[in-house]
């Protein structure tokens, strides 16, 4: 029994093996040809089904960033020579040119000759020679001399050669190779899809890929806010490959793309494909669906936000226009640029935050080289990173200290004898003697602030001392960060003994004076806010002394259904311990400068009332002084405070129009006749006027 079965197993053994010899010999032999055929048609891959990132919308629920579908053309690794790979290359672009598509690169060399590095400073500039092994000291013509070298370029025209180097090198610095491809261009017309696909023999290694692009709904709107996705480069990669992600991913580069990435990023899908001999991606089996990210809500008004941008370019304009008209020079002319932040002082919420000059994130790549080189940094978010000498809106903080300490009382009256001769041999000017040879006479602190009386507030600084400006300062978050998610935040500085030391190197200069102090009080020497933390600052003296972490994401909800996976709430960073008299005092000033103070003109018979602060902040000789204003309405029952600076604003008031602009929009006041008398930007008051 047991030799049969043994006999029967032999047997099978050979039928297998014979089976098999035959299979081998119809697949090689019989039909060869037709399996060959078959494979070279045939390439299998595994393809990802890229997630379309999470949408941004406003607090109202508005789109600002969306996605749509278009069309990438993605480069594989092949053996081709560098020739041929230049010469394929060049082909490209003649066709991207035809079309109408401008390439970009991140190579740090102007585009056209005379040929010279675009770095934003010097620190940039030595990470840049030593990430990519160059001697530093090499010209911009020396180094594109070592990649016509590297890339066997020698024999590419003069003309292309620049392009070329450009995007040869962009392929390096993306980690490009057999397991990593490359996107040559993305976001082409359909008319370049068709060229590249009729002429595929000429572009070996090219595919035509779907994929999505971010699609900003309002243009520049918000565009600092919204910030704005890139390609990941090697240097990120080595961290980005541990959270799943693929080099050809697009990442959040700047602003909330950046800080939401996490949400908004999604899950890829896998799918599994076939190229065929012409290159071209052919349909397969889904095996994951894709996952889109979650959308993000901003705290933002996307319509007092479109009407702050509108109203800061709009009167930065006109005071240029009316400072050249003048003629007398250092009166706004050189007016270019600015920032407005509204914040709702209950909340810490941030409803508009604009900064002018913008740019546009979608064009951003083919706009990078001349953003950069503008002398107007469109690309700076002024409204969290610049830090301005606050000049007269700071004299509320001081009022407070003083009030708060004791130094001066609430109807004390001090007289502003035009001149501040309490030191020998430092006798600081009232602006207003500067100006016409003026006093403002004796003085309370509410009038003082009315009258932005420097010698008033020389005289309470002195008396509170630099500790206890410095101390309350800090406590309405003057100096600190305010607690937006956004990472560009600056944290600004107040001007005090500590700081000082920091700015100088020389003993003497590094000490104290009694003048540092009074200085400060009126807010010059060495203080310098975000327009952000100004905002802030205001919105703690409007609300009663609670001082709220500022943040622009209110919550993040599932694509899948909607609901919420992260809701921010409101926080109270410090409970200032201010007496309601004192805040009361010094909101009564601040009513008054809008009711018969520096920005009377603006809110002259303005149906809301509207509490302020104007300031004027000296720069340098050579240029025309800085413009503030700060506020919030409605005075009895405060909703929302507003900061406003303008770089070269002549004088603080003109700050207050776009200040007013943004209650209309807030309020939803209709712009009567009335409410639009004194529009027009004047050069006719004094440009020391706080």
């Amino acid at each position: 029994m047991t030799k049969r079965r043994l006999f029967l197993l032999k047997i099978l053994i050979v039928i297998m093996l014979l089976s098999i010899v035959w299979r081998l010999y119809n697949m090689q032999v019989i039909n060869g040809e037709g399996y060959k055929n078959l494979s070279n048609q045939r390439v299998s891959a595994n393809i990802v089904e890229k997630a379309p990132r999470g949408e941004i919308t406003d607090r109202n629920g508005k789109a600002l960033v969306t996605n749509r579908r278009g069309y990438s053309l993605r480069l594989q690794k092949t053996g081709m020579s560098d020739d041929d790979f230049n010469a394929m290359l060049l082909r490209l672009f003649n066709i991207l040119d035809g079309e109408g598509y401008q390439l970009s690169d991140t190579l740090p060399i102007s585009a056209e000759a005379p040929y010279e590095f675009i770095f934003s400073g010097k620190e940039e500039e030595k990470k840049w020679f030593s990430d990519n092994s160059l001697k530093v000291g090499m010209t911009a013509d020396d180094v594109l001399n070592y990649y016509k070298e590297r890339y066997n370029a020698e024999k590419i025209p003069e003309n292309e050669l620049r392009r070329l180097i450009g995007m040869r090198y962009d392929i390096r610095k993306s980690g490009f190779s057999i397991n990593s491809s490359y996107i040559l261009a993305s976001d082409v017309p359909i008319s370049v899809v068709s060229k590249v696909k009729e002429r595929g023999d000429e572009f070996q290694g090219i595919s035509v890929t779907q994929d999505y692009f971010r699609e900003y709904t309002s243009g520049k709107l918000a565009a600092h806010i919204l910030g704005r996705v890139g390609k990941i480069y090697k240097e990120e990669y080595a961290e980005l490959k541990e959270k799943g992600y693929s080099i050809s991913d697009v990442v959040g580069k700047q602003g909330i793309e950046k800080i939401c990435e996490s949400y908004l990023r999604g899950e890829n899908g896998t799918k599994s494909a076939f190229y065929g001999k012409d290159k071209e991606l052919l349909k397969g089996e889904t095996e994951r669906e894709a996952v889109p990210g979650d959308y993000v809500v901003l705290t933002i008004d996307s319509e007092l936000q479109r009407v702050a941008e509108e109203s800061l370019e709009r009167n930065i304009k006109q005071i240029a226009a009316a400072g050249a008209a003048d003629g007398r020079g250092k009166r706004g002319e050189d007016a270019k640029a600015g920032a407005a932040v509204v914040i709702d002082v209950n909340t810490g919420e941030i409803l508009a935050s604009a900064t002018y000059p913008s740019y546009s994130p979608e064009t951003f790549s083919a706009d990078y080289e001349s953003l950069s080189e503008d002398d107007a940094k469109p690309l700076w978010n002024r409204a969290i990173s610049g830090t301005y000498t606050p000049g007269s809106t700071f004299k509320p903080l001081t009022a407070i200290a003083a009030l708060s300490t004791g130094a001066i009382t609430a109807n004390e009256q001090i007289t502003c004898e035009g001149v501040y001769k309490f030191y020998e041999d430092y006798q600081p000017k009232c602006w207003i003697w500067s100006e016409q040879h003026l006093t403002h006479g004796p003085l309370n602190v509410s009038q003082a602030i009315v009258e932005s009386c420097n010698y008033f507030f020389y005289e309470t600084g002195r008396r509170t001392g630099i500790d206890a400006i410095s101390e309350y300062a800090k406590k309405f978050g003057l100096g600190e960060k305010t607690g937006i998610e956004l990472a560009e935040e600056i944290k600004g500085n107040v001007s005090s003994p500590e700081y000082k030391k920091t700015l100088y190197k020389d003993e003497k200069e590094k000490r104290w004076v009694a003048g540092d102090t009074i200085q400060t009080a009126i807010g010059q020497s060495y203080s310098a806010f975000t327009p952000l933390s100004l905002a802030n600052y205001v919105a703690t003296i409007a609300n009663g002394g609670n001082r709220y972490k500022a943040h622009i994401i209110k919550s993040v909800r599932s694509a899948k259904d909607g609901a919420v996976v992260y809701e921010e709430k409101p926080i109270v960073i410090e409970n200032v311990n201010v007496s309601e008299d004192i805040l009361k005092t010094v909101k009564n000033g601040m009513l008054g400068v809008t009711d018969e103070g520096s920005a009377k003109q603006i809110f002259e018979g303005y149906p809301i009332n509207v509490g302020g602060k104007t300031g004027t902040a000296q720069i340098s000789k050579k240029s025309s002084n800085n413009a503030l204003f700060v506020s919030f309405a409605p005075f009895d029952k405060p909703e929302i405070a507003v900061a406003v600076i303008i770089e070269h604003g002549y004088r603080g008031a003109n700050a207050a129009y776009v200040a007013r602009d943004i209650f209309d929009e807030y309020f939803g006041l209709n712009r009567s006749a009335e409410n639009q008398q004194n529009t027009e930007i004047s050069t006719e008051n004094t440009a020391l006027l706080p």
